[in-house]
C-alpha cells in the first residue's frame, strides 16, 4: 500500500476516530498509527498478514473496538492490558494458543472473540473481566471445559467445533451464564453435568452434533418437559469419533 493512500486513511481517521484498513496485505502494524493514539476509538485491520502487535498498542487509551481477525498473530503483547476503555476485542482466525495474563486487566471488555485460533486449553484468568458478556472460543482444539469457567461473568460462551469431551460440573455456578454452545464436539451424554440442567442460570444449552442423539436429553432428570423455554433440542444426527475428529452419521 502506498504512502499517499495510508496518509489519506490517517487524515480521515483523525477526524472520525475510526481506522479501517482491511485486506491490504499488511505484514506489520502501521507505525503511523502512533500519531493517533489520543483519539482513535475503532481500529479494524482484518484480513492482512500481521504477525506481531507492537508494544505501543497500549497507548491507544481511547480505543473501544479493536478488530484484527484473519491475520497471522501467534501471541499478544502484555501492553494490550492497558486498553482500559476497550469493549470489543475480535481476534478470529489467527494462530493464538494462549492469552497474556494482562488481558484480565481489560476492565471494560464486553465481547472477546477468539474463534478459529489454536487454543488447546480454555484460557484462564478471565474471571476478572466483570463486564464480559460474550466469549467466543469456537473452532479451536479445546478438550476440557474447566472448573474456572464458574468465575466468568459471561452471559454467552460459544465453544462450538472444538474437541471437548469433558465439562466440569462447576460450570453450573457461573453467575450470569444464559447461553452455552457446545455443538460439534466429542461429548457423550454422560459428559453433560446434571447440574447444568437442574441448578444453573443456563436457558439455552446447544449440544447438537456430539456423540449422542440430542433428544435423549429429554429423558434426563432435571429436564423440564412442561416448559416451552426448555434446554433440550431435537436432532436426527449423532456423531462418532474417527481419527480424533467427529463425523456425521445418520441415526435411526
Amino acid at each position: 500500500m502506498g504512502n499517499s493512500a495510508l496518509k489519506a486513511h490517517l487524515e480521515t481517521s483523525q477526524k472520525t476516530g475510526v481506522f479501517q484498513l482491511t485486506g491490504k496485505g499488511l505484514t506489520e502494524f502501521p507505525e503511523e498509527l502512533q500519531k493517533l493514539t489520543g483519539n482513535l476509538r475503532t481500529v479494524d485491520l482484518s484480513n492482512n498478514k500481521i504477525e506481531v502487535l507492537p508494544a505501543f498498542i497500549g497507548g491507544f487509551q481511547q480505543i473501544k473496538s479493536f478488530t484484527i481477525s484473519s491475520n497471522k498473530l501467534t501471541s499478544l503483547p502484555n501492553d494490550i492490558g492497558k486498553l482500559k476503555k476497550l469493549e470489543t476485542l475480535i481476534l478470529n482466525g489467527n494462530q493464538l494458543k494462549q492469552l497474556p495474563s494482562s488481558v484480565g486487566q481489560l476492565k471494560s471488555l464486553r465481547t472477546l472473540t477468539l474463534s478459529g485460533n489454536h487454543f488447546k486449553e480454555f484460557p484462564i484468568g478471565l474471571g476478572t473481566l466483570r463486564q464480559l458478556d460474550v466469549l467466543d472460543l469456537s473452532k479451536n482444539k479445546i478438550q476440557v471445559v474447566p472448573a474456572e469457567v464458574a468465575e466468568l461473568q459471561a452471559i454467552e460462551i460459544n465453544l462450538n467445533q472444538n474437541q471437548i469431551s469433558t465439562v466440569s460440573p462447576e460450570v453450573s455456578r457461573a453467575p450470569r451464564l444464559k447461553v452455552l454452545r457446545l455443538e460439534e464436539n466429542c461429548l457423550e451424554l454422560s459428559s453433560i453435568p446434571f447440574s447444568i440442567l437442574s441448578d444453573s442460570q443456563v436457558s439455552l444449552l446447544s449440544v447438537e452434533g456430539n456423540l449422542f442423539e440430542v433428544k435423549k436429553m429429554c429423558d434426563l432428570e432435571g429436564y423440564d418437559k412442561d416448559t416451552e423455554d426448555n434446554k433440550c433440542l431435537s436432532a436426527t444426527f449423532a456423531r462418532v469419533i474417527v481419527g480424533c475428529k467427529c463425523v456425521q452419521t445418520k441415526t435411526s
